[in-house]
Order: C-alpha cells, then structure tokens, then sequence
C-alpha cells in the first residue's frame, strides 16, 4: 500500500485515500474520462502527482448509466479522428490495462428507413472510407442476413431500406472499464478520492490556485473537469458560462435471455439502439428528454415510443419482460461535439459535452485531454474542440450526421 493510504488491496477491496493538501493535478470526476486522463497523465507524461475527486462512488455516475456502445463511424473529419483513435485504444485496452473490460467487436448496425436516411448513411460511409474509418452499406437482404432477427418486411411503420455497417465497432462492460482505469491508475501512483465533492475555487489573478471541498482545501496548480452532465454547474462556481444544455438520457434492460442478438443494431428515425450483455439481457436506449434536467430519471412517452419502434423491428421482442430503467445526465453542446482544451484561466481544462457519445470516446478522450494538460495546450486531435469555436463559428456540427438524432 502506498503512503497516501489507498490502493487495491490483495482480496480486491477499495481502500479509499485521503486527500493530500496539495496536487500538480486534480481531476474532477471519477469516471470513466476521469480516471483516463489520469492513468495517462502518469503513463504518458509521468505526472503522478495526481487527485482524482468524485462526489460519489467511482464510476457511479454517467458511467454506470449507458448503453456500452462503441463506435468510430462519424461524418466530420475532426469526429472520425478522435473517436477513431479512441477506437484504436480500444482494441489494445485489454492488454494494456491488463484487465477483461468484455470488449466485443461484434459490429455495429445503422438502420436506414427512408430515402433521406440512405442518403445520408451513404454519405457517411464514403466520409468513414476517407478517413481509413470501416464502412459499408449493406442491403436489406444484407441487413437480414447480418442480424436474422430484424424485421424487413416493407409493410412495417419504419422498413429497412438497408444499413451501415462497421464491423470493428461493438460495446464494452462500462463499470470494468472504470475499475481498470483506475487500478491502473493507482499502481502509478495517482490518488483516487472517493465521496469528495467539489463545493467552489480559489482563483488568483487569473490563475487556478485550489479547489474547495467537502474534505477540505486542496491546492493545485492544474484543475481538469470531467464530471459528464455536471461540468457546467462547476463552471459556473467560477463565473464561467458554458454553451451547455444537460439532458435525461434514458435506457432500459430486459430480464435474462437466451443469445439473440449478435450485434448492435442502430436506429437514427426511431432512436433506439440495441445490444444483448454477455449476461442475456438486452440493453436498449432511447433519446434525450426534450427538457433541461439533472434527474437520473426521465419521461414515459420516451420509453414507451422506444419500445414500440424495437418491438416493430425485432417481433421476437414482444414478450420480452423488462427489468428495469434508468436516466443519465448528458451535456449537449450547439453543435453536438465535445468541448476539449484550455480556458480563459490559467490552469483550468474543460472536458465535456460529450452528448451520447461520452463511452464510446473514454480512452481517446482521457488521451488528448492529458496531452492538453500535460503541454498546457491542445495538441492537433483536440484543437478542433476547443471552447473557442463559439465565437469563431467553426463548429463541427453531429446534430443527426452522426447516426444519432441529437
């Protein structure tokens, strides 16, 4: 065990550190962008002298609470590249972390259901090739053959008129991947402090000084956001205020089932998506309430318009018994792409507005926003998404490019 009295202990146990009075970083957020950007703060970098601070329990928080998708298939050149190094990072984090996160390419299907929603998906898969993303569009026949259980009747509210396919994406068991950041983590020396929340700053002539908690103060020379849903409330603790909605995103899993579905399937018009866990249950998710929220929690009309639409597409649904529901809270920026980089005070990082597609972009997320920290500027994988972009108009705009509908 180390000195500041935390570690993983040999039967497995969590045993919680106490805060130091002083870091070279603290990041604020244990999950799962949070603990990536400090395991690669120390492997990267060698800045160990790391806090990671959450309010909660680690990787309690969005972590716990999303659909495990993992893609890489975005239209705008500036998306296709982090979310496909994050992509990259993926396929190795097994063996890196030393850890089983039950990553599964398994492939992910994009429905198409409308002449628009061909067009588009097209697009989009010449866009992918492009950027040496994988891609393919597969007809309807195709699309049966893929996954058997879709239905591709033409007499359906919403037929499939074909789908994109990219064989490399898959999902991941979310709360693994947040204990094998942060073991990883730990075993270079970074502090993890759980149930510490965040209550103010001390900022001095423009410049970072230390973070005010409910386990004291904590001086620091670098302070780095990522508590997804929430980074806009602690902006505002220090006048900031960021383009920012935050929204209940809603998802539901089924009792156990047998092996039925073999891969992800995606539906952009009806938005809902759909894997089954290793365990058997389905796991599905919807889109964001229309209303500003924190709760973890959302509308029925949501839920029940999701379920209608999947029970369409997959009839062998219709007598599956559902388990349980759940929100998440979800920052969603203009133009529906993250906000990465530096702020108008020194020694303060932004990590956020990540949307729906906060899981898929953990580890390349957690990667530049530690080069960005690391360097004290956002390196060419970031510069894209800087907070700067709201005033020059060069805004990457996903809104429904990206095979989601927000």
């Amino acid at each position: 065990m180390r000195a500041s009295g935390m570690s993983f202990d040999g039967s497995g146990f969590w045993r919680a550190a106490e805060p130091k009075p002083a870091y070279e970083v603290v990041v604020v957020g244990g999950g799962g962008h949070g603990l990536s950007t400090a395991y690669y703060l120390a492997r990267n970098y060698g800045i160990t002298d790391v806090a990671v601070l959450e309010k909660g329990w680690l990787g309690g928080g969005n972590m716990a609470r999303n659909t495990t998708i993992i893609r890489s298939n975005y239209l705008w050149d500036e998306s296709a590249a982090i979310y496909e190094h994050s992509l990259k990072l993926w396929e190795d984090l097994e063996r890196e972390l030393e850890f089983d996160i039950q990553f599964s390419q398994r492939g992910v299907l994009n429905l198409a259901h409308d002449l628009g929603d061909v067009r588009s998906s097209l697009r989009r898969v010449n866009a992918n090739r492009l950027n040496a993303v994988d891609g393919e569009w597969l007809s309807p026949a195709e699309v049966a053959n893929f996954c058997p259980i879709i239905n591709i009747s033409p007499d359906v509210r919403y037929p499939v008129l074909g789908a994109t396919l990219q064989r490399r994406g898959g999902v991941a068991r979310h709360d693994k991947v947040a204990w094998a950041y942060a073991r990883a983590a730990d075993r270079l020396g970074v502090d993890i402090v759980e149930h510490c929340e965040v209550r103010g700053f001390d900022v001095r002539q423009g410049h970072m000084t230390s973070v005010e908690t409910s386990r004291g103060s904590i001086r620091a020379t670098k302070v780095a956001l990522a508590a997804a849903g929430h980074t806009s409330v602690l902006a505002s603790m220090l006048g900031l205020r960021l383009p920012l909605q935050s929204h209940p995103l809603q998802a539901l899993v089924s009792v156990l089932l047998e092996p039925v579905l073999n891969c992800v399937v995606m539906s952009n018009a009806v938005h809902v998506y759909v894997s089954q866990a290793d365990k058997g249950e389905l796991v599905m998710g919807a889109g964001i309430d229309a209303y500003n929220s924190y709760a973890q929690r959302g509308s029925f009309h949501v839920i029940e318009h999701q379920l209608a639409a999947a029970i369409q597409l997959f009839p062998i649904f219709r007598n599956a018994k559902l388990l349980r529901t759940w929100g998440g809270i979800v920052d969603v920026s203009p133009d529906a792409s993250p906000i990465l980089g530096t702020t108008p005070i020194d020694g303060l990082f932004l990590n956020c507005g990540w949307g729906t597609g906060g899981f898929k972009a953990t580890p390349g997320s957690g990667h530049v926003y530690a080069e960005t920290i690391a360097n004290g500027k956002p390196g060419p994988l970031a510069q894209p998404f800087a907070l700067e972009r709201f005033e020059t108009g060069a805004l990457i705009d996903e809104h429904g490019a990206a095979a989601v509908a927000h």
